[in-house]
């Protein structure tokens, strides 16, 4: 102990060649156009054994490792973020959030308590507010969340403790059996959320969403004269019915035993996969709480303040899962949670919902006789306490290119999916799965070889091997990685959502071209 444990001069040298990789692999390589997306590697082709000793970033790796050296380059087998050819949901390497995302990472604070980090917990508290003040709400709480899902499972998990304070110490076995309604068009973390919280997925309703016909049919003036089967002008689900939420809770608790009590009606909210903009809340009356969203990308249209089709404020939810990691390209990851709490601030109670259902005030961080405000201390209203700093991202872009700056990406996102959609269209070979209302764009490509076979039995099962096929072709190539996926009883089909603003007509052409290219002897 005469001497210290860490040679900083070798920690130095050590950070200055990650650094020089950093900046050769995730900044010149990751933004130059002519580099491969990705090089596909099975598993297997893998390893990284832990050395005994230290090993010099610049010297051979000694262990036999397919790998060059101890830090890997992450080009040969990850996806280059930056780079403007399609890639599943962007991630764009631009300086702001890469500057917040590196100075989070090298002062490494957890954001539990005021004295250990008050610039970034004050920090956090102005993002927050300036979100709830987008959604329209002028007072309540929040907390940045590790996800969207996480961000689910929070509300889920307050909003049952509103209803039931006593659910948090004498667990769900003492309550009445709950139920959770959300659309069958909901995301994956709504069934999650049930079996994480012991509420179960057997009391998961989905509510049944409208049906939205994929344009016209043979001869549909907006396809340019071109003619489509009948076949392929199929029903698709988007929105939920506000009449059927309803009528489900209505359902649900004549039939279970004992009765039942409504729990987190989740509504509305964007579809995960289908481009549709929710329908309204109805009115419930019956139901005790009311409405928790989920993850609502349209509230990210709120940025959007000169377009005419932005969303409106959201005052009837109770909270609001935003995730700016994605729409505005904030990286990975930063998600708000946020509730219209207005007991936050009052003399009785003095807490706010989070600070009530998941506080435990341990005595050696959240001690009650400080010299500030203890509200400040808002470590103890998250389930893990420690968190990282993501809300400093944010706050770094935002002051950055500003609200204006947001609103442009925004925008931007939408000019991309317009262009997309005049080009699908107007292709040979290209057909909508559905008009989109947002940025999910959804469609075939049919090759020459299936064209006017729709009416044959085998046609939607050769289709739905069309895309996986592409999809396999472009990844060994290295020029994109899109994204498919079936959809009910839909074969599978290409879902592009294009938010780079790096992203410029010529590398959508491209896109599209490529495709088109992989697909044309299949």
């Amino acid at each position: 102990l005469d001497d210290p444990g860490l040679d900083n001069v070798a920690g130095e040298e050590f950070l200055q060649e990650v650094l020089q990789i950093l900046l050769e692999e995730g900044v010149r390589k990751n933004t130059d156009v002519t580099q491969k997306v990705g090089t596909p590697e099975h598993p297997g082709g893998w390893g990284f054994p832990i050395p005994p000793h230290p090993i010099p970033i610049s010297s051979p790796n000694p262990i036999p490792n397919p790998i060059p050296n101890p830090i890997p380059s992450p080009s040969p087998s990850s996806i280059l973020n930056p780079n403007p050819i399609p890639v599943p949901t962007r991630v764009w390497l631009e300086g702001a959030p890469w500057e917040g995302g590196t100075l989070r990472l090298l002062l490494g604070p957890s954001r539990y308590t005021y004295e250990v980090a008050p610039v970034l917990v004050l920090m956090e508290e102005q993002v927050l507010a300036k979100l709830r003040e987008l959604v329209g709400w002028s007072s309540g709480d929040g907390i940045f969340a590790p996800g969207g899902s996480m961000s689910n499972m929070l509300a889920m998990n307050v909003a049952r403790f509103r209803r039931f304070p006593e659910s948090r110490s004498r667990g769900n076995w003492d309550l009445p059996r709950l139920a959770l309604f959300a659309s069958q068009e909901s995301h994956y973390s709504i069934q999650k959320g049930a079996a994480f919280l012991g509420i179960g997925t057997d009391n998961v309703h989905l509510v049944r969403t409208d049906e939205r016909w994929v344009l016209g049919g043979p001869g549909d003036p907006e396809l340019g004269g071109r003619s489509v089967s009948p076949s392929l002008s199929v029903p698709l689900r988007g929105k939920m019915i506000p009449e059927e939420l309803e009528k489900e809770i209505q359902r649900v608790k004549a039939e279970v035993r004992g009765g039942c009590t409504p729990h987190v009606p989740k509504a509305p909210q964007t579809p995960q996969c289908l481009p549709s903009i929710p329908n309204g809340l109805p009115s419930v009356p019956k139901a005790p709480s009311k409405s928790v969203c989920p993850p609502l990308s349209p509230q990210s249209l709120l940025q959007c303040s000169q377009s005419p089709s932005c969303v409106p404020k959201t005052p009837i939810a109770d909270s609001v899962t935003w995730n700016p990691h994605k729409l505005l390209m904030v990286g990975l990851q930063c998600s708000a949670f946020l509730l219209r709490d207005s007991s936050v601030g009052a003399p009785h109670p003095s807490q706010g919902l989070l600070q009530r259902c998941h506080g435990v005030g341990a005595s050696y961080l959240f001690q009650r006789d400080k010299f500030y405000d203890v509200s400040l201390d808002t470590g103890d209203k998250s389930p893990q306490c420690g968190r990282r700093a993501d809300g400093l991202k944010l706050w770094i872009l935002w002051k950055a290119v500003g609200s204006r700056g947001l609103g442009w990406r925004v925008e931007r996102a939408f000019a991309a999916t317009r262009y997309l959609l005049e080009q699908v269209k107007k292709r040979e070979g290209f057909q909508l799965v559905m008009e989109p209302e947002f940025l999910n764009l959804c469609f075939w490509f049919i090759p020459p070889s299936l064209r006017g076979q729709e009416s044959s039995p085998e046609f939607w099962d050769r289709l739905g091997k069309v895309a996986p096929a592409i999809k396999e072709k472009m990844i060994r190539r290295g020029s994109m990685m899109v994204g498919y996926q079936p959809h009910g009883s839909r074969v599978n089909f290409f879902r592009q959502i294009v938010t780079n603003p790096a992203v410029t007509r010529q590398d959508l052409d491209f896109f599209l071209d490529e495709i088109q290219e992989l697909g044309w002897d299949l």
